[in-house]
């Protein structure tokens, strides 16, 4: 199924989308994307349906072609202070507000937002696979935060962050019991199963 380029026929509308949400450890990372009204691809998708391959091929093709992207993270330390939804909304808002051109319309990926500078948005469930926009924001915030995540693997390669990203694999978990915490982690996210006394 091939997805459509916008929502509306405004020409600055803008998908917004974030990565890491469920991570335990790094940033939750969101971008913003307007796409040019004659932007096609037939293999752009939700990231999370597409090959690291892929992934880098699109990137390349978004940065390159977009009218304007911008994407943002959110660190553990906030994440843990405001939740993790207000920080997802909180680095779409950042994303949006780094756009060089106002957008227009908002359409974001997942069913919560907060309305920004009075710019008319709707919510999509499982949008990064019905817009192009939205996808194309997915696949921004994903290979920032991919990017970042390998960096600071650089930090503490126990975790093996450069493959699992900081998601709750199990060796990502073994790696927390045997060596503890680092400032990478979110504090308020369950590390362990069984929550085993972690020492902050």
């Amino acid at each position: 199924m091939s997805l459509q380029l916008t929502l509306t026929k405004f020409k600055h509308e803008c998908g917004t989308d974030e990565a890491g949400r469920g991570c335990l450890a790094g940033p939750v990372t969101a971008a913003a994307v307007i796409l040019p009204q004659d932007f096609i691809s037939d293999i752009l998708n939700d990231s999370k349906q597409l090959s690291e391959n892929k992934r880098d091929k699109l990137r390349y093709i978004i940065e390159n072609e977009a009218i304007s992207y911008a994407y943002f993270h959110i660190y553990p330390d906030e994440i843990d202070k405001i939740n993790i939804l207000n920080a997802s909304i909180l680095a779409m808002h950042k994303s949006i507000a780094l756009l060089k051109i106002k957008p227009e319309f908002i359409i974001v990926d997942g069913n919560k937002f907060k309305p920004i500078n009075n710019i008319p948005h709707e919510t999509i469930i499982k949008g990064d696979s019905k817009f192009l926009n939205i996808a194309a924001a997915s696949i921004i915030a994903k290979t920032q935060r991919d990017d970042y995540m390998c960096k600071i693997h650089e930090e503490f390669p126990m975790y093996n962050w450069k493959q699992n990203k900081g998601y709750p694999t199990k060796e990502h978990r073994e790696a927390i019991r045997k060596y503890g915490i680092t400032k990478y982690h979110r504090k308020t996210f369950r590390l362990l199963p069984e929550q085993l006394k972690l020492d902050f």
